[in-house]
C-alpha cells in the first residue's frame, strides 16, 4: 500500500494538477483517461514516448527469469513499454521497480506471455477445447488461466489465436479452433470474455491479444511463416469473422501476423490496419507485431533497410515494436527527417498508455504482483476442471463391435511411446507448464483399475526413429530420448507384452515438438515406427484401442481400416492421463467433435465441409467430374464427427413456414433420442445451404448448434431459428445482403449424417 501511495503521489507531482473530482474516478472512466493520458504526454519527451513503443524479451533459464544487462539499463532509461516472457511476482517487481522507481515519469510496464491454453494448470491445446464444442467450459478455461497468469505477474496474454486453419500440416493448427468461421467466432469471444471479464482492471483479470492478424492460417502449403494468397470474398466469409467477433468481445489488443496480406505484409499493411481494424471495425486497443516482424519485412521485399520497414510500420498502424528494436533505434531520425509525423508516435504511444491505464497499472503497477501465488496456481479446482476439460475434448473416432468402454477386470496391456510419457502430454505452447506434474495415462490406468485388473506396460517403439527429424526436434526442446534397446527388441516386447493381456490400449502420436510454431510437417501419419508397432500388435490378434495424443488431424486410413476403436485426446494437459482413463472406463463418455475434419491422405488438402460445388461434381460413373482416381473426395472423418458409447436418432425436421417473406424469423424443430445403452450428450448441428444465389455458395454451412444431455431412452425436441442475419452474404458488389430463393436446412451429429428440410425466402 505505501508503494502505491508514493508511487501516485510522485506520478502526481510530474503531471498538471486534474481536479480533485477527476481524479477520483475509475480507470473505466474514457473522460478521466483521456485527460490523465493527455496529461502525461504533454510531459513526456520524445524519447521517452518512442521507449513505450519498444517490447523486449526476458530470458529463461533452468535457474528460472533473468534480465539481459543492456535491456535492464534500457528500462531505467525509460526506452522500454513492455517486456514478455518475464514471471513471477518477485521477478515482475523487480522490473517493475526499475519502470516506477528509476525513471523520470514512473511510467509502469507491461508484462505480456504466451498464455495460450493454460499457465501452470495446462488444459488440451485450443484445437482439442474447441472439439468440446462447450464455449462455457472454453471461457472458464480462459478464466482459470487469467488467474493463475495475473497472480504469477503477467498482465497480457498473446492469446487467443483465432486463426482459420484447413491445412493441417501447419504446425500452429493446434492453437486455433479449427476450419469453421461460425464456430471460430463463438470459441473467440469465449477467450476474451474468460481473460479479461467485466473488469480489466481487476487484479485477476488480464488483457488479450487476439492473433494473428491477419489470415495467418492460411499460409501456402501449410508452411509456417508461408505467404498467404486469397481473394477478399474468401477473406470476408471465411477468414476475417473470428478476429471482428474477438474484437466485439471488448479485446483490448491484436498482433499483426507473419504473412502477407494482398501483397503487403501485415505488419506494414496500412489497408489492414488502419481502413479495416480502425476505420471499418472501430477498433481503438493496442496493435503489436509478432517477435521481429517489422525488421522482417526487409525479407518479404518491400523494405531496403530498417528505416524503410519502421516507416511503413509506423504509418500503417502498429503500435508497439516486438524484440525488433526498430522503432527505438529508426523513430527519432525518422521524424528529423521528416518521413514520420509527430502524430504517428502520439497515436501509437496513446494506444500503449490506455492499454496499462484499462489494466489499472497507473493506479496500482504493482496490481499483478501477488504476495502469495501458490495459493492460487494449480489449486484442486483448477485441476479438477482441467480433467474436466480433457475429457469433454476427446473425440471417439470408431468403437466397432462397442469395444469401448473397457471392463475394469482382467488384463490390459498398454503399449506405446506415449504411455508413460508425461513431457508430450501438455503439448506445444504450454509455456510455464511443468510437465513433471502431468499425469501419464499409465498412471491414469493403474489409479482407475486399482485392484480390479492387472495392467501390463511396454514402450514398443521410440516416439521417432528418424536420426535427422530426432536432431530437429530436440534442438526444439523435444527432450526426445531414445531407447538404448533396438527397434526389434521393442517390438518384440511390445507383442509378448500384448499376448498375455486381454485387450491392448496403445498410446501412439506426436511429439509436442510436432505441433505448434515452426512445426509444420508434410506428412501426418504416424511416424513410420509407430505405424510398425501398431501392425505387430494388431498382428496378435488381440482387441486394440488406439488412443492418439497430437496437435493435429492425423491421415489415418489404415488405422480406421483395422483397429476396432480410436480415441482422439489431443494433447490433453497436466490431468490428460487420469481423463483419458475416465473415458476408457466409461466414468465419462466421450461427447466432443471434429472442429477440423481428418483427411484420408495429405493429397486432399485443403478438405473441409463448406466447400462448393464445382460445374462438374463428382460422380462416380462420369470419368470428367471432380473427383481422385485413388481416394474419395470426403474427409475419412469430416468436421462435427464424434461417436458416444450410446446412439442417438434424429426425427424429421419441423419447420414453422415453407414459405418465409424477408426479414421474418425462421423456426424449426427436430427430436433427438437416445436409442442407445449410456447415458450421454449429443451437439446437434444446423447447417444451412443456399441453393441459387448470385455468387456461388457453399454446399453447407454451420449457423447453429445445440448441446443437450440424455439419458439412455430418453427424448428431446430441441429448438433453432434462422433469423434474416443468418440468410445474408456477401454478393457480388460485397454488400451483405439477404436475396430471395431456395435453401436447404440440415440438422444431424456431424456435416455428413444429416437430416433435411428446405424453404424458400421470398421478398
Amino acid at each position: 500500500m505505501l508503494i502505491r501511495i508514493v508511487f501516485l503521489l510522485t506520478l502526481a507531482a510530474c503531471l498538471p494538477q486534474a481536479p480533485a473530482a477527476a481524479q477520483e474516478k475509475q480507470p473505466g472512466d474514457d473522460r478521466q483517461m483521456a485527460f490523465f493520458i493527455d496529461s502525461l504526454m504533454s510531459r513526456m519527451t520524445l524519447d521517452e514516448k518512442i521507449g513505450q513503443l519498444n517490447l523486449l524479451t526476458s530470458d529463461m533459464d533452468v535457474t528460472g527469469p533473468s534480465m539481459r544487462k543492456n535491456y535492464a539499463e534500457d528500462i531505467r532509461k525509460g526506452r522500454v513499454g513492455a517486456i514478455f516472457n518475464a514471471y513471477t511476482p518477485e521477478y515482475v517487481k523487480q522490473l517493475q521497480d526499475m519502470a516506477v522507481k528509476q525513471t523520470r515519469l514512473h511510467i509502469p510496464l507491461l508484462f505480456g506471455y504466451d498464455v495460450i491454453h493454460g499457465h501452470k494448470t495446462i488444459f488440451p491445446v485450443p484445437l482439442g477445447m474447441a472439439a468440446s464444442w462447450d464455449t462455457a467450459a472454453v471461457e472458464k478455461a480462459a478464466r482459470i488461466a487469467a488467474e493463475e497468469a495475473s497472480a504469477d505477474g503477467i498482465n497480457w496474454v498473446y492469446s487467443p489465436m483465432v486463426d482459420i486453419a484447413r491445412d493441417p500440416r501447419w504446425g500452429r493448427v493446434m492453437e486455433g479452433a479449427g476450419e469453421d468461421p461460425r464456430l471460430g467466432s463463438l470459441m473467440a469471444r469465449a477467450y476474451v470474455k474468460g481473460y479479461q471479464g467485466n473488469d480489466l482492471s481487476a487484479s485477476h483479470t488480464v488483457l488479450a491479444c487476439v492473433k494473428h492478424f491477419a489470415l495467418y492460417g492460411a499460409a501456402e502449403g501449410g508452411r509456417d511463416y508461408n505467404t498467404v494468397d486469397m481473394s477478399r470474398r474468401r477473406m470476408f466469409e471465411t477468414y476475417l469473422p473470428p478476429y471482428k467477433a474477438a474484437l466485439d468481445a471488448g479485446a483490448g489488443s491484436v498482433m499483426t501476423s507473419f504473412n502477407e496480406v494482398n501483397g503487403i505484409p501485415a505488419t506494414g499493411n496500412r489497408w489492414l490496419l488502419k481502413d479495416l481494424l480502425r476505420r471499418q471495425w472501430g477498433f481503438s486497443g493496442l496493435v503489436v507485431t509478432d517477435y521481429t516482424a517489422i525488421p522482417e519485412m526487409i525479407s518479404h521485399g518491400v523494405g531496403r533497410n530498417t528505416s524503410e520497414v519502421g516507416t511503413q510500420a509506423l504509418q500503417a498502424g502498429v503500435d508497439m515494436d516486438m524484440q525488433g528494436e526498430v522503432y527505438v533505434t529508426q523513430l527519432k531520425s525518422l521524424l528529423q527527417e521528416g518521413k514520420i509525423s509527430r502524430q504517428d508516435i502520439d497515436t501509437a504511444v496513446r494506444h500503449v498508455l490506455e492499454a496499462k491505464y484499462r489494466l489499472g497499472l497507473f493506479s496500482d503497477p504493482y496490481r499483478y504482483v501477488h504476495e502469495n501465488p501458490d495459493k492460487v496456481i494449480m489449486s484442486p479446482d483448477k485441476l479438477a476442471f482441467a480433467r474436466e476439460m480433457a475429457r469433454k475434448s476427446m473425440v471417439l473416432l470408431k468403437n466397432a463391435g462397442q469395444l469401448l468402454p473397457l471392463k475394469k477386470s482382467g488384463s490390459i496391456a498398454l503399449i506405446g511411446p506415449l504411455a508413460d510419457d508425461r513431457r508430450d502430454l501438455i503439448g506445444a505452447w504450454s509455456a510455464a507448464g511443468d510437465w513433471h506434474r502431468a499425469v501419464s495415462l499409465l498412471s491414469g490406468v493403474k489409479a482407475a483399475v486399482e485392484g480390479r485388473a492387472k495392467v501390463y506396460y511396454a514402450k514398443g517403439a521410440n516416439l521417432v526413429d528418424d536420426t535427422a527429424l530426432l536432431r530437429k526436434l530436440n534442438a526444439a526442446g523435444a527432450d526426445i530420448t531414445v531407447d538404448a534397446k533396438s527397434p526389434e527388441q521393442l517390438i518384440r516386447e511390445a507383442v509378448a507384452t500384448a499376448e498375455r493381456a486381454d485387450v491392448v490400449v496403445m498410446a501412439l502420436g506426436e511429439s509436442a515438438a510436432m505441433t505448434g510454431e515452426a512445426a509444420s510437417r508434410s506428412d501426418i501419419g504416424l511416424t513410420p515406427n509407430q505405424q510398425e508397432l501398431l501392425s505387430a500388435v494388431y498382428a496378435t490378434g488381440k482387441p486394440v484401442v488406439l488412443v492418439l495424443m497430437n496437435g493435429r488431424p492425423l491421415t489415418l486410413p489404415w488405422e480406421d481400416a483395422h483397429i476396432p476403436a480410436i480415441l482422439e485426446s489431443w494433447f490433453g494437459g497436466t490431468e490428460a492421463g487420469a481423463a483419458i482413463a475416465d473415458v476408457l472406463f466409461g466414468a465419462y463418455n466421450p461427447s466432443g467433435k471434429l472442429t477440423i475434419s481428418f483427411p484420408v491422405s495429405v493429397g486432399q488438402i485443403p478438405v473441409y465441409y463448406s466447400h462448393k460445388s464445382t460445374g462438374r461434381p463428382a460422380d462416380p460413373g462420369n470419368k470428367y467430374t471432380s473427383k481422385y482416381l485413388d481416394i474419395p473426395n470426403e474427409p475419412l472423418y469430416p468436421f462435427g464427427y464424434g461417436l458416444s458409447y450410446t446412439h442417438f436418432s434424429y426425427g424429421d425436421i419441423v419447420l414453422s413456414t415453407r414459405k418465409l417473406r424477408r426479414g421474418e424469423i425462421l423456426r424449426m424443430a427436430v427430436t433427438v433420442t437416445n436409442d442407445g445403452h449410456y447415458d450421454g450428450t449429443e451437439t446437434a448441428q444446423l447447417y444451412l445451404r443456399d441453393r441459387v444465389a448470385s455468387v456461388t455458395r457453399p454446399v453447407k454451412e454451420l449457423k447453429d448448434y445445440r448441446q443437450v444431455f440424455l439419458k439412455q431412452g430418453e427424448s428431446k425436441r430441441l429448438t433453432f431459428t434462422l433469423t434474416p442475419e443468418d440468410l445474408k452474404f456477401y454478393n457480388r458488389d460485397m454488400q451483405w445482403v439477404t436475396e430471395p430463393g431456395d435453401f436447404e436446412i440440415f440438422i444431424g451429429g456431424n456435416s455428413r449424417d444429416l437430416q433435411r428440410a428446405a424453404f424458400t425466402l421470398t421478398e
